[in-house]
C-alpha cells in the first residue's frame, strides 16, 4: 500500500503498479497502513462534512487528550495546523482505471522500467556496504537481506527521497476532507504519540497520506514495529539505514515470513494446462483484484506432475505454491510461496510484490 511523490521512472515509486489492479476498498498501500488497527476511540469521529476546520482542530485535541497525549504535545501541533490542500488533491487523483474497466495491463513494461542495471547495481552497492548489518538482521529475523533491501529501494530509491509533507497536516487534513476519516484520524493520532515519545516535528514528514521515513511506514506502524537496528538505542528510520533494515525486517516476520523460503521461482508452463482446473477456489479475504489472478496452492510436485517446470531453480516436492501468470499464457510464469503474500501486505499489487522479487534474486546473485 504505498502513495508516494515519486515519480514514475524512478524505483521508487510507491503507489500499487497497477490502478486496476489495485482494490479501491483495500487499506492504503503504505507498508504501514496494512495492519495499524487502531482501539475505539474515546472520543467518537464526527461524520465528514459536518465540521468546519477549526471546529475538527479542536475535536482532534481533544481525542488526543482522550488517548493519553500529553498537553504540551497537543500545544505544541494543533493551534497551529493548516490544511495542506495538495495532500487532499493527490490522494483523490490516484489511479484506479477506468469505471468498470476490467482490462489489466501487462506486467512487462513496467518491469523494464523497475527492474533495470542501475537499481540493482545500487540494491548491490547497499549489501556491500552493510553486509555485516543486514546479516545479523537476517539472522535475527528470518527475513532475507535482498528482499530487505529490494524493499528498501522500492520505497524511497534507497533512502533518496522519503516526501516532505509534514504528517500532522497531510493526515489531519485527509482526516478532515473525511472519505476515509477513521484511517487518517487514528494515523493522526499515532502521530502525535510519536511526538510524545520525543520524535520531533523535523522527523514527522512523509508523503501526502502519511507513510514516513527509509520504510514508508504509517504512523500507527511507526509506533509497533520500528526497531532499532544500529544499537544506538533509538528507531530511527528517518536517518539510519540499519534502523530501516530491522524495522522492514520486524515488519515482514510480524507477519509470518517463513525463514529460509524464497519468494517465487519462475516457471515454464505448457499450453495444455486446464486454467480453469487450477484457478482459486475460494474469495480472498482481501485485495480481490490482486489475489484473484493467483491459481489454488499446489505442492511442486504436483506442479511437476502437470507439466509446470522450473526455469532455473526449484523448491522442494513438498513446498506449497500457486501459479501467477502475469502476462497471461505463453509469457514467463511465476510459482509464488506464501512469502509473496506477505510482501503483498507491505503493498497490495502484483506488480509490486513481483517486482521486490525479482530485484531481490538480481541483488543476490
Amino acid at each position: 500500500m504505498r502513495i508516494s511523490l515519486l515519480v514514475a521512472s524512478l524505483f521508487a515509486a510507491a503507489l500499487p503498479a497497477c490502478g486496476q489492479e489495485r482494490d479501491p476498498l483495500a487499506p492504503l498501500p503504505e507498508g504501514a497502513a496494512s495492519g495499524a488497527a487502531q482501539a475505539a476511540p474515546a472520543v467518537p469521529p464526527t461524520p465528514a462534512g459536518a465540521m468546519s476546520w477549526e471546529a475538527y482542530k479542536r475535536h482532534l485535541a481533544a481525542r488526543s487528550l482522550a488517548e493519553g497525549i500529553s498537553q504540551r504535545t497537543v500545544d505544541a501541533v494543533i493551534p497551529g495546523l493548516r490544511i495542506n490542500q495538495r495532500s487532499i488533491d493527490l490522494d483523490r487523483s490516484q489511479p484506479g482505471g477506468s469505471p468498470g474497466s476490467t482490462r489489466i495491463p501487462p506486467y512487462a513494461p513496467y518491469q523494464r522500467k523497475h527492474v533495470t542495471s542501475d537499481i540493482i547495481s545500487r540494491g548491490k552497492a547497499e549489501v556491500r556496504q552493510h553486509w555485516t548489518t543486514l546479516n545479523r538482521i537476517q539472522q535475527q529475523y528470518g527475513v532475507d537481506k535482498d528482499v530487505i533491501v529490494a524493499i528498501y529501494g522500492k520505497e524511497t530509491s534507497y533512502g533518496r527521497i522519503m516526501g516532505n509533507f509534514d504528517l500532522f497536516e497531510a493526515l489531519g487534513s485527509l482526516a478532515w476532507e473525511g472519505r476515509r476519516r477513521d484511517l487518517f484520524e487514528g494515523e493522526f493520532v499515532a502521530a502525535m504519540k510519536l511526538m510524545d515519545k520525543g520524535y520531533t516535528r523535523r522527523h514527522l514528514t512523509g508523503s501526502y497520506a502519511g507513510a514516513a521515513g527509509k520504510t514508508q511506514f504509517m504512523p500507527t506502524n511507526i509506533l509497533k514495529l520500528a526497531k532499532d537496528g544500529d544499537g544506538d538505542g533509538w528507531a530511527d528510520i528517518w536517518g539510519s539505514e540499519p534502523d530501516a533494515f530491522a524495522s522492514i525486517a520486524n515488519y515482514m516476520a510480524s507477519k509470518g515470513w517463513e525463514r529460509g523460503i524464497d519468494w517465487g521461482i519462475a516457471v515454464n508452463v505448457p499450453r495444455s494446462l486446464d486454467r480453469n482446473a487450477i484457478a482459486r477456489k475460494t474469495p480472498p479475504e482481501r485485495c480481490p483484484a490482486v489475489f484473484n489472478r493467483h491459481s489454488e496452492w499446489k505442492t511442486m510436485a504436483e506442479w511437476r506432475r502437470l507439466g509446470v517446470t522450473p526455469v532455473t531453480t526449484s523448491f522442494s516436492d513438498g513446498v506449497m505454491l500457486k501459479l501467477f501468470e502475469p502476462d497471461g499464457p505463453g509469457r514467463t510464469a511465476y510459482l509464488l510461496t506464501r512469502n509473496y503474500d506477505l510482501i503483498l501486505d507491505y503493498n497490495c499489487s502484483n506488480f509490486y510484490a513481483l517486482t521486490i522479487g525479482l530485484v531481490a534474486d538480481a541483488i543476490e546473485r
